[in-house]
């Protein structure tokens, strides 16, 4: 029997959309486009020895339908591409004439974000220099280490953070290490005065040779938070930022008209290759925020009149519990008054997403995973509710592809590392939808080419691989991050392997906070984990402190204040303590490591604490934390 066309075409079309949509085809296809397109980018950028993107701001700045657009917009000022592309070359040959950096060499600095954060940076790249972004949270020996292991000669400091470097830290840093062979290392801060005398130079750009550099070579050093002890630097080539940037403008449909807004430091990867490279590579407008504040953060993005914005999970849930803004001349909710057509970034929790989409009129979100010595990331582009709280997600198709990349793999809790088993001691992948690490796959015999781990550190690179994983010879890299891929093609964050924990947006390192506590005069042992709290991102610090025995009954006003005060001096804020449990012992396993699991379920409930005092911090001092605190917290009414 014949089917009348006025019936069979709707049918076909019907057919075709539901397909489509159990498939998700057209997802794909966005997500193969831009891979196939970045790998493309890649190969022609190494053949033609153009892999460093300074050409891409000479690209913009030279072409007359850009050179005269807006590239960084910083609080009241402006400069287009044409006017920072000057400024970099007047940085390049400053840095090559008053400090003789030379090609590849290391220059390390420290900053806030700031025009002078991203002239500096292209001013190093110039010259076929190599950044390295120091974390302007460090202070004491995770600084200097920092410095130290980026094998820098000179670092450029912001004056604003001067005060984070005593005299016994410069001392440190200009010592020669005679052990290790290492010369000493001047730090120099940047002042207004100093500015003035870069941009007084006759600027001269270097010859290409100078930039010649090939797609595994180093881009920038980016640090880690220090998670497993004091911070490593992770190896950013120029490979994996011509990946980013070829694939992230294509996925997002960024064009040259869009004006991208972000807060987050430079010092990470996120606002350093999603932000400022993508920039580079679209020929858009970069709007730089000094630092996150929620009473800075809307303000910024509606006078800039931004389209997209950039956050981190911490920075969409503080901006949700943050009371409404009003037009001082009309008074009405400024709420959805912007011009926001997408949000992008990573660790948006579930909880927050549709909440954080629905007050500020956010009609997309773009989330996505992955770490900056990492092998790949996931991906999420999501206008409705189908793909909430993912952090990434595969139709069919790229599903398959991505199988014979990745892995999720059993976790034996016990060793914190992948499940075993006989006869083979293989690993076992986990079905559907279980949790298990993400594990990424790599050639065996060439590992580094899409693993390039950490500058100068073999043996922390290494400890990320495994080998014979699933079959002998076979390798795989390490996420350290507990994940979850459903069968609509989903994928969820589940956990941290190990007792870091996430606060502020960063990792915590347990092992550092406890080495600093407990070198405090009147703490004997210190317990560091992290606890869950009502209403906050991440986990909050809380360290089980065995006080020495003079002060072991009594703990007064003027030891807690000492106990602030020396977490501060050691610490990262994000990685100082919210709460301190003051305890009788620390309970230690049979071959004496700490025990953690006990504390952190019981967090600090007041119920649960056993009649042990708790104190948060309060005002950069401790104070005793009550049951009425508790509650404050449980009714979300305090923001820690």
């Amino acid at each position: 029997m014949t089917i009348p066309l006025a019936i069979a075409a709707p049918a076909a079309l019907a057919a075709a959309a539901y397909i489509t949509a159990k498939t998700q085809l057209d997802y794909d296809f966005l997500l193969i486009r831009g891979l196939i397109t970045a790998h493309a980018a890649v190969a022609v950028r190494d053949r033609k020895n153009r892999v460093n993107l300074f050409y891409e701001l000479e690209r913009q700045a030279t072409t007359k339908s850009s050179a005269n657009r807006e590239f960084l917009v910083y609080q009241d000022k402006s400069w287009t591409y044409k006017e920072a592309y000057e400024i970099a070359i007047k940085f390049g040959t400053w840095l090559k004439k008053t400090y003789a950096i030379a090609p590849r060499e290391v220059v390390a600095m420290d900053f806030m974000n700031s025009p002078l954060f991203v002239f500096l940076w292209m001013g190093i790249w110039s010259i076929g220099a190599t950044p390295a972004f120091i974390n302007y949270n460090l202070t004491g020996d995770p600084l200097i280490h920092s410095v130290k292991s980026s094998t820098a000669r000179v670092l450029f400091v912001d004056e604003e953070i001067k005060h984070q470097f005593s005299q016994e830290v410069v001392d440190k840093l200009g010592a020669a290490d005679v052990k290790d062979g290492k010369g000493s290392i001047q730090t120099v801060y940047f002042n207004a005065a100093l500015e003035k005398e870069v941009l007084s130079v006759r600027g001269v750009r270097e010859p290409d040779l100078s930039r010649k550099a090939g797609r595994l070579d180093i881009a920038f050093l980016i640090f880690t938070s220090g998670t497993t002890g004091l911070p490593k630097p992770g190896l950013v080539s120029w490979q994996k930022c011509l990946l980013i940037t070829g694939f992230v403008p294509l996925f997002l449909g960024l064009k040259t008209s869009d004006r991208f807004y972000t807060c987050m430091p430079l010092y990470h990867s996120s606002a350093a290759m999603c932000g400022l490279n993508t920039t580079l590579v679209t020929g858009n407008t970069l709007i730089l925020g000094h630092r996150f504040s929620h009473t800075t953060f809307w303000p910024e993005v509606r006078s800039h009149r931004a389209t997209v914005l950039q956050y981190v999970g911490e920075t969409c849930r503080y901006l949700l519990n943050a009371p409404p803004q009003y037009s001082p001349t009309t008074g009405a909710n400024l709420d959805t008054s912007n011009s926001i057509r997408l949000a992008f970034g990573n660790g948006l929790r579930p909880d927050v997403w549709e909440r954080f989409k629905s007050r500020f009129d956010i009609p997309t979100i773009a989330e996505f995973y992955g770490a900056t010595e990492g092998v790949s990331a996931t991906w999420n582009l999501s206008s409705n509710t189908f793909a909430s709280g993912a952090i990434g997600r595969n139709g069919s198709l790229s599903s398959l592809i991505v199988k014979k990349q990745i892995a999720l793999v059993a976790v034996n809790w016990d060793t914190e590392s992948p499940l075993r088993l006989p006869p083979h001691n293989y690993c076992q992948r986990v079905p559907t939808g279980q949790p298990g690490e993400l594990l990424f796959k790599v050639d065996a015999k060439d590992t580094f080419a899409k693993f390039q781990g950490y500058f100068n550190n073999s043996a922390a690179s290494e400890a990320k691989i495994l080998y014979n994983v699933f079959t002998k010879g076979d390798a795989y890299v390490r996420s350290g991050d507990v994940l979850r891929w459903d069968k609509e093609g989903l994928w969820y964050f589940v956990d941290r392997i190990g007792d870091t924990f996430r606060w502020k947006s960063e990792n915590v390192s347990t092992a550092e906070v406890a080495q600093v506590l407990g070198m405090h005069p009147d703490i004997t042992e210190a317990n560091v984990y992290g606890v869950e709290i009502p209403h906050s991102d991440g986990r909050a610090g809380c360290a089980a402190i065995l006080f020495r025995e003079g002060v072991k009954d009594e703990v007064g006003e003027e030891l807690l204040e000492s106990v602030a005060k020396h977490a501060f001096a050691g610490l990262p804020k994000y990685s100082v303590p919210v709460f301190l449990r003051k305890v009788g012992e620390v309970k230690v396993t049979g071959n004496m490591k700490q025990m953690k699991a006990g504390l952190r379920g019981e967090g600090v409930d007041p119920e649960k604490v056993g009649g042990e005092k708790v104190f948060w911090l309060k005002g950069g001092r401790y104070v005793e934390f009550t049951r009425g605190d508790w509650e404050e917290l449980r009714g979300g009414r305090v923001e820690l």
